[in-house]
């Protein structure tokens, strides 16, 4: 669902996004393309990407092409994962932590937004989780699903099946954006965050965690 903006609302500055995306390129050539491209926006735009500090697949796709662009780079991973093959090389920061928990807890106070590339089940969990957050007004901070090529369609007639069967209630919503195009992202999150300005929603509570 598209948030509509007000003409006179100006945005909060977005200066962190975290992208969730998998660990894979996956099989298809356009997927690590919209990596790529992602990444050199954010770079070139100076906002800083908050990851799960992989070198592999789309998440090191997306890493590599930030710092290329000249952006800042927060990789947030997991100790049991980190070795010279997992790990990005390239100069940027990491944080290592004792696990998946606390990595998921840092990535959400370290952005201002959230978007999600295709990738496996721990994408699709991670997305799912900011996604009930927002649902249960813990934060308004703007969720995008990046579909590439129709990537996330499967899901979101998942969720117009639970609407449709009464476990998503009209009072009750879960709230994000669909971009189809990777140049949407950007100023999408810039202005769902000056809609939530306008409203008067508070980017989180005082402790996000459930």
């Amino acid at each position: 669902m598209n948030l509509i903006p007000s003409e006179a609302a100006s945005p909060r500055r977005i200066r962190t996004i975290c992208v969730y995306c998998g660990s894979s390129t996956g099989g298809a050539a356009h997927y690590y393309e919209a990596a790529r491209k992602l990444g050199h926006i954010l770079g070139k735009a100076g906002i800083g990407l908050v990851y799960g500090g992989g070198n592999l697949g789309l998440m090191g796709t997306i890493a590599s092409a930030v710092i290329e662009a000249g952006g800042k780079v927060t990789g947030i991973i997991p100790d049991f994962l980190v070795n010279e093959k997992n790990t990005l090389k390239a100069d940027h920061e990491q944080i290592v932590v004792p696990d998946m928990h606390t990595r998921k807890r840092l990535m959400f106070e370290r952005a201002d937004a959230f978007v999600a590339l295709p990738g496996g089940v721990g994408t699709l969990e991670e997305l799912v989780e900011q996604l009930t957050w927002v649902q249960l007004e813990r934060h308004s901070k703007p969720v995008v699903l990046a579909d590439i090529s129709g990537f996330w369609r499967p899901l979101l007639a998942l969720f117009a099946h639970m609407r449709e069967q009464g476990f998503i209630q009209s009072h009750f919503e879960i709230r994000y954006l669909v971009a189809e195009k990777i140049e949407d992202i950007l100023p999408m999150i810039e202005t769902a965050s000056a809609e939530a300005e306008r409203r008067g929603l508070k980017k989180e509570t005082v402790d996000p965690r459930l």
